[in-house]
């Protein structure tokens, strides 16, 4: 289903408008300034003080000094300007170091507490298509990628840019002061900046684009070699050899590209130097020497005034340009950001609405059906579930089981029809209280780099005093107590070694058993079980279901599985295939019907007995 908030950028690989990227920098500085105001005034007043020492210096203090000599002003007089001088600097100084020794640190951390705090809201926030849209989930992880160091940089050169012009201006005013002819050099190091410069900025686009996709692939083989998951493919065959050779040749490529732009690249670094640094100098330092050995027009301290602001304008201009430079670099960067913090969710987690209470009457899908990406998943599905009733959902692969499932959680809304708890469309309910209504075991599960009493609790409201009481309860009723007491730390065991070296890493059966257990543990009336036993073997998958049945007595479930020998007790199956209800009833009636349901039992029965009997699946 496309969604024309999540496609809002539109780009040429990931180019944007200048306009547009000027007003993202200034959308930074709004957003940084709303986090930490005093680290925007921080990192402008640190600005302008760089730039004003910078022209103080060349243009003012030499100025002042040599004229001074010239004019045979006392020595005292002289150096109680020099002193005063050195005591603001000093002062400037010590602000820079407590800026950069303390200020910075602490609101650095406030930054990366106040942004990432927006940020996970809102990836909190909006709905999971979003997740499953790659254009939109690529800009996100662009987004999060050091977001708060970014941030701060793009203030940076925001400041930079604007000072940075503010100094250019002023330092051709001291120049023409000083001599109208010394500013045509100016025109050197202006070229240097804004022609060779830019056009080095764009050659290593264009090599670094050349580049791209032979650094994926070598940072594809870099993952291969050392991620746990492919530990056993490479010991096990030859495809280390394949990794070598594919490695070579993304070498060889990135070799080929650097002889490609190498010639260019000389050129314009050349160019770039000559113009930025020595046409400046050498032809600054001729026209000075001429005027002042040979026509006897300039002073020695005029001389040496130009010199001195000379060198301090071509710096100017040069940190003027890469601050320009990065301004647009850095709009690329925002754009993502800004994308994704304005995104205006179509189901936002905290939506409003009236109280679902806690009585699960009934729940039905009417005439509903869903698209995703323009192509339809469910077409016209009505079904219903009673309170305190036990549903199947059976079907191939693709039938529309686990989209149902989402639907009913309200992680989409139907393209057509309604869903309705108690008979009021539940679009209408505050969500997280309507949500709050279910426990799922979802089949593609995640551990948590946690303790196991976490990863089953997964943040419920438990007291205290009742934690470990209910964990151990639920742990004991999915199977799996005793294999974690087997742990160094019981329950407080972390799984994974993503952070602990002496973390438990359990089989895929364990770990299913733990979901099993984050079910059990939650009070609430509608329970959800994908899968549950898709890792088990057929006794572990009986016992495992007799305990839900006994359990979850109460509560209303749905299951979903291939394996119908799992589900024959439940009270009513729906069998899915194209997107609709193909078959329902009891499992006697659908056995009864000779149709679809009683074909897939009656097979999967056969491989059942064909393995009790020690051969192979039919």
């Amino acid at each position: 289903m496309n969604n024309p908030n999540i496609d809002k950028t539109k780009d040429n690989k990931d180019r944007i408008r200048k306009s547009r990227a000027l007003k993202n920098n200034i959308y930074a500085c709004g957003l940084l300034f709303n986090i930490c105001p005093s680290l925007v005034v921080h990192k402008a007043v640190s600005r302008f003080l760089g730039y004003f020492e910078w022209l103080f210096y060349s243009a003012f203090f030499m100025r002042y000094v040599i004229n001074s000599l010239e004019n045979g002003d006392s020595f005292g007089h002289i150096m109680i300007f020099v002193i005063i001088v050195g005591v603001v600097s000093g002062g400037m100084s010590l602000y820079n170091g407590f800026l950069n020794g303390s200020i910075y640190l602490y609101t650095q951390a406030l930054v990366n507490k106040g942004l990432y705090l927006k940020l996970f809201r809102k990836s909190r926030n909006v709905e999971l298509e979003c997740f499953e849209n790659s254009d939109f989930y690529d800009k996100y992880t662009l987004a999060m990628e050091k977001a708060d160091e970014r941030l701060i940089q793009t203030v940076e050169v925001v400041f930079g840019a604007v000072f940075g012009a503010i100094a250019s201006v002023c330092a051709f005013v001291f120049m023409f002061q000083v001599d109208r002819i010394s500013v045509l050099f100016i025109i050197f190091p202006v070229i240097g900046n804004f022609v060779f410069n830019r056009a080095i900025s764009r050659l290593d686009y264009q090599r670094n684009e050349d580049m791209a996709p032979h650094n994926r692939r070598i940072a594809y083989i870099n993952r291969v070699m050392y991620l746990p998951e492919y530990a056993k493919e490479v010991r096990l065959t030859d495809v280390f050899k394949l990794m070598k050779k594919q490695y070579r040749e993304a070498i060889t490529g990135l070799a080929d590209v650097t002889r490609k732009y190498t010639k260019k690249a000389m050129v314009l670094h050349w160019l770039y130097v000559m113009f930025t640094f020595t046409f400046i100098f050498e032809g600054l330092l001729i026209y000075g020497a001429y005027r002042t050995l040979v026509s006897g027009t300039m002073s020695l301290a005029q001389l040496a005034v130009i010199t001195s602001m000379m060198v301090s304008t071509t710096w100017i201009l040069i940190g003027f340009t890469e601050s320009l430079t990065n301004l647009f670099r850095n709009g690329l960067f925002m754009e993502y950001l800004r994308t994704f913090l304005d995104y205006k969710e179509k189901i936002p987690e905290d939506s409003p609405g009236i109280d679902p209470g806690r009585e699960i009457k009934s729940i039905e899908f009417r005439d509903v059906s869903f698209s995703y990406k323009d192509k339809e998943v469910l077409s016209h599905l009505n079904m219903e579930f009673r309170g305190g009733k036990t549903y199947a959902l059976v079907g191939h692969n693709g039938a529309g089981k686990t989209t149902l499932i989402k639907l009913l959680l309200r992680f989409y809304d139907p393209t057509d029809g309604v869903i309705l708890l108690n008979g009021r469309n539940i679009r209408e309910y505050d969500l997280r209280k309507y949500r709050a209504l279910f426990a799922t075991a979802f089949q593609d599960h995640r551990m948590l780099s946690m303790s196991v009493t976490d990863n089953v609790i997964m943040g419920e409201q438990i007291p205290e005093d009742e934690k470990e009481s209910r964990v151990r309860d639920a742990l004991e009723k999915a199977g799996v107590y005793d294999k974690v007491m087997s742990l160094p730390k019981g329950m407080d065991t972390t799984l994974t070694h993503e952070f602990d070296d002496t973390g438990a890493v359990l089989s895929g059966g364990e770990y299913q058993k733990i979901v099993v257990a984050r079910a059990f543990v939650q009070d609430c009336p509608f329970k959800i079980f994908d899968e549950p036993s898709s890792a088990l073997d057929p006794i572990a998958e009986a016992t495992l279901f007799d305990n839900i049945y006994e359990c979850c007595s109460d509560n209303t479930l749905v299951f979903i599985s291939h394996r119908l020998s799992s589900v024959q007790n439940a009270d009513w199956v729906y069998l899915l295939s194209g997107g609709c209800v193909a078959e329902e009833g009891n499992h006697r009636m659908l056995m009864d019907a000779h149709g679809l349901y009683a074909d897939m039992y009656t097979k999967q029965a056969k491989n059942y007995l064909a393995l009790s009997d020690g051969g192979e699946p039919a």
